[in-house]
């Protein structure tokens, strides 16, 4: 592996810092000073020290990225974009995939790993992981509608959801916490109440939160605090 993409993976900074470091002659290889970026390294058997500190190196890779409407959370696809499809590709590694899924018109948080035991997790029905939801709807949100929220909507379908949060904004603005993950789930929790979401937006998943700050499309590798949150659970 390339040992820009290695640090850069590693989380040490974007390729810019990387390659800051590098020509301030702050990174050494096996005890020998390094400013080619391009040097190939193990990262198994290689020692890579920055400013002093020796480096570990995951076999997992986590991605925080901020889906933009119009992709779609796949690995792959005849039609449209994935989510990967927004990833450069040197940072693409074997077996990175979302964790969960968005509907293609949904924004907002999306993990992206290769971790399958992380991923289930998270994913898995019996850990009731909260997810949080920014919504936009038609119609005036009540009392009545975080009532019904609370003690479980029942779908047009009749299926009942587990009880959720309803958190009312301002006029047609709600933010809304659920523990399961149906198909399009928050769409028809406020279907079910008469009402039609116009915008929908992932803010957090269990412990991680997205960044305000990453702009839509965009991604970054997840902070040693952020994973040892999702990690702890």
């Amino acid at each position: 592996m390339r040992l820009d993409k290695l640090l850069a993976h590693a989380g040490i900074g974007t390729r810019k810092e990387v390659k800051d470091l590098l020509k301030k002659g702050n990174v050494q290889v096996n005890e020998k000073l390094v400013k080619d970026g391009g040097l190939k390294v193990a990262p198994e058997t290689d020692e890579i020290v920055v400013n002093g500190e020796r480096i570990q190196f995951s076999e997992f890779s986590y991605w925080m990225l901020n889906k933009p409407q119009g992709v779609v959370s796949a690995t792959e696809d005849k039609f449209d974009r994935t989510v990967l499809d927004l990833f450069k590709q040197e940072d693409k590694r074997k077996g990175l995939f979302p964790v969960g899924r968005l509907d293609k018109d949904t924004e907002g948080l999306l993990l992206i790993t290769n971790d399958g035991a992380l991923a289930h997790q998270l994913l898995s029905p019996k850990k009731h992981v909260d997810k949080v939801y920014f919504a936009k709807v038609t119609g005036e949100l009540t009392k009545e509608d975080q009532t019904a929220f609370e003690t479980g909507v029942v779908f047009l379908d009749g299926y009942k959801a587990l009880p959720a949060k309803l958190e009312i904004l301002a006029a047609g603005e709600a933010r809304v916490t659920i523990r399961e993950g149906k198909f399009h789930q928050v769409k028809k929790m406020f279907e079910a109440r008469g009402k039609k979401v116009t915008y929908l937006k992932r803010e957090k998943m269990a412990s991680l939160e997205l960044d305000e700050d990453l702009p839509l499309g965009s991604y970054r590798v997840l902070t040693e605090q952020e994973l040892a949150l999702l990690q702890a659970r």
